[in-house]
């Protein structure tokens, strides 16, 4: 039998952009060929949490970096419990900082290299997609969490 290799833990932040409206959407992007892992499935912005930064800033970067969105462009609503997952393929132990953003200026919003596509779907479609794993755990852990602001 041989035996397995540590999981590498790694944290992550993944924020859900909502549209307001009569009825509330979330953005869904289709990750590219040039990121590390999960190609073509969809997400959230997301990203790693860069060693020394709290995960509340990396989400800001990550919404900055992957839609061209500036911080008074987006309101944090609320941080959800962290969600785990292992995946053994790729070696990693994933701790998944979730976030809800209410996107301000979602006409605005232009994606970099990390994604190929968006679109504004209803979080209740979430689980017609083939996304990255855990996706809808974290979004319903964003909703979840502690209310930030006003």
């Amino acid at each position: 039998m041989s035996e397995q290799q540590p999981l590498r833990p790694t944290h992550v932040v993944t924020c859900f952009l909502r549209r307001p409206g009569e009825q509330p959407r979330i953005l869904l992007v289709r990750r590219s060929q040039r990121v590390g892992s999960y190609h073509a499935r969809g997400a959230g912005i997301s990203g790693f949490v860069e060693e020394g930064v709290m995960p509340d800033e990396q989400a800001y970067t990550e919404i900055r970096e992957e839609t061209g969105l500036q911080r008074e462009q987006v309101r944090m609503r609320k941080r959800g419990a962290v969600v785990e997952h292992e995946d053994r393929d790729i070696g990693r132990h994933w701790f998944i900082h979730p976030y809800l953003f209410d996107a301000l200026a979602p006409d605005a919003i232009h994606l970099d290299w990390e994604a190929t596509e968006m679109r504004w779907v209803a979080p209740s479609e979430l689980g017609q997609f083939e996304t990255v794993p855990k996706l809808q755990e974290a979004f319903a852990s964003a909703i979840d969490g502690d209310t930030i602001g006003s």
